[in-house]
């Protein structure tokens, strides 16, 4: 019997598709079609700046409050000088209790969060059980230390992963560098250009008792305050009525803050910004 049609009695599935094999779908992916992945891919060794070509995108905010963790990121995408999208969407549900946001190359990280995706949706059908908050950070650090050769070209992706820890019952938060290296940070974190400028913001306004309204409406000072003086964070358009992406893990899963909830939050916090424009005052204790 001829290969094809052997594979045609298989469904038309290769013998490598049916094997028992790896709780991976990456390494799945790597041993049978690796050039489908993103990060098999070359740049030809041009001596332009692939960081002035490719669109990317900042900025994400998370931050815990005692229900679960809230992640927020602007709609921005700049190429260069220029603004290349106005509407991106930077933020994800992994899968039913974690969450991603994307920095870095915009095109190349909107498609390592789908292979995310399908790298914890595989594992659980394989092995039967999901994998823990923990697993789930570490598995995303082996793929973005994949990516390595490209990152070094300047199309890194530093994405900023969070969400629920059924065993700890709490929020948690994990950033990582562009080679992989992963960290937990506590409280609150943000990635991309405008960074320096959110995590500013959040000293003087997160408190860990904060309730998760006003924990969304700290992210979005936050975020407001990094696209005042960082020119590739987007802030809120408010002639065209586009704001961030809002996203919250918490006991129940993955929801979404509807765009009409964060269009009224972000209509209040444009309106006090009128008569404080650089944002409320911190706590003091």
């Amino acid at each position: 019997m001829s290969d094809s049609s052997t594979d045609r009695s298989r469904g038309g599935l290769p013998e490598a598709f049916l094997r028992a094999g790896t709780s991976s779908f990456v390494e799945l992916a790597a041993s049978v079609a690796p050039d489908v992945l993103p990060t098999s891919r070359t740049t030809g060794g041009s001596s332009t700046s692939l960081a002035d070509l490719t669109p990317h995108a900042t900025t994400i905010v998370a931050a815990t409050f005692p229900g679960g963790v809230v992640m927020a990121g602007d709609r921005r995408a700049t190429m260069s000088n220029m603004i290349a999208q106005r509407d991106i969407e930077k933020v994800f549900p992994a899968d039913e209790f974690s969450l991603v946001g994307i920095a870095g190359a915009a095109g190349l990280a909107v498609e390592m969060v789908g292979l995310f995706q399908v790298e914890l949706e595989h594992y659980e059908k394989i092995e039967g059980a999901s994998l823990s908050l923990v697993g789930k950070a570490n598995r995303l650090a082996t793929m973005i230390r994949g990516n390595l050769p490209l990152a070094m070209q300047g199309l890194a992706v530093v994405p900023l992963f969070a969400g629920w820890d059924e065993a700890a019952e709490m929020g948690r938060i994990f950033s990582y560098d562009a080679a992989g290296g992963r960290y937990e940070e506590h409280s609150f974190f943000s990635v991309g250009s405008g960074s320096i400028f959110a995590r500013g913001a959040l000293k003087k306004l997160y408190a860990p008792d904060l309730a998760v309204a006003d924990t969304t409406m700290a992210v979005l000072q936050a975020l407001y305050d990094a696209a005042d003086d960082d020119s590739a964070t987007g802030g809120p358009d408010m002639a065209r009525r586009i704001f961030p992406v809002v996203m919250i893990a918490g006991p129940d899963g993955v929801q979404r803050v509807g765009d009409d909830q964060v269009g009224a939050m972000v209509d209040r916090l444009v309106a006090a910004r009128r008569v404080r424009p650089d944002g409320p005052e911190a706590r003091v204790v």
